[in-house]
């Protein structure tokens, strides 16, 4: 019975949950629709002339430069998933390293702290002079993920009980088995968290790097090329897609994330 009652609880949760986010998306396009009504400027379009411009694009691709919106979908995320994956190579093993020895922190800390607050697309245009077009729009996105995959590796590291390392090694646990078997499963959460935060920032350059490297064509050089022309409701569309996908990546991580810390016994 109470498995039962669980089951239902469960269901009228999730039918609240639902009912709120429609009400809530309904308010949301009443408010862009009466906002558009009363700016009476271009550049707030309708949002039915939006979603009718959205519609277009998927069905009919861009009539301007004839590319799919496949052509814009791929373009930017096989920079975007090269970014991410240099970011990964790289970040976990240094943040590990830096998170177990004290010395190296104290070392690279100013470096980080330095470098870590300028924002990723203020080296686009420098990126793309050295490496090019591609090569430059994708270390745009390295660094977006790399400072927060870093830091919060190093901060998981650094925030593991002494008692659980003086434990292991009571036990007779060597230094790699104590860095396999302590230091990265109790880090799992930090790291996980990183790539959620990562992953947001990393759409946002992206789409920023692509407005400096047009050639690259993808879908920040259409929202650019769309208010270029004029044409604001295709541009809305475009930032529809983006928020769409920077959606369904953060979500891709949370599941990820659950699933890695349940395989590893660390989901509460």
């Amino acid at each position: 019975m109470m498995f039962k009652y669980d089951k239902h609880n469960k269901r009228q949760r999730l039918a609240r949950s639902a009912v709120i986010v429609v009400v809530s998306l309904f308010a949301f396009l009443m408010a862009w629709r009466a906002i558009s009504v009363i700016a009476k400027n271009p550049v707030i379009p309708d949002p039915w002339e939006t979603f009718d411009a959205l519609f277009d694009l998927i069905a009919n691709g861009d009539a301007i430069t004839g590319k799919t919106l496949g052509d814009y979908l791929f373009a930017s995320l096989s920079k975007f998933v090269q970014g991410f994956l240099l970011a990964l190579v790289i970040s976990l093993p240094l943040g590990l390293i830096l998170g177990n020895f004290k010395i190296l922190r104290e070392f690279f800390s100013p470096w980080i702290e330095v470098l870590r607050p300028i924002a990723p697309i203020a080296w686009a245009p420098i990126f793309i002079l050295l490496f090019g077009y591609i090569g430059g729009a994708t270390l745009v996105v390295f660094i977006g993920i790399f400072f927060p995959l870093l830091t919060n590796t190093i901060f998981g590291v650094s925030k593991i009980d002494p008692v659980l390392i003086d434990a292991s090694k009571t036990l007779g646990a060597s230094n790699a088995q104590i860095f396999a078997k302590v230091l990265i499963p109790s880090t799992v959460p930090y790291i996980m968290n990183g790539v959620k935060i990562g992953l947001g920032i990393g759409w946002m350059c992206i789409v920023a790097a692509e407005l400096y490297a047009t050639p690259l064509g993808g879908i920040g050089f259409y929202v650019a090329n769309m208010i270029t022309y004029g044409a604001f409701p295709q541009a809305f569309a475009g930032i529809i897609i983006i928020a769409v996908l920077g959606l369904l990546t953060t979500g891709l991580a949370e599941f990820f994330s659950k699933r890695v810390s349940k395989m590893m016994g660390l989901d509460a």
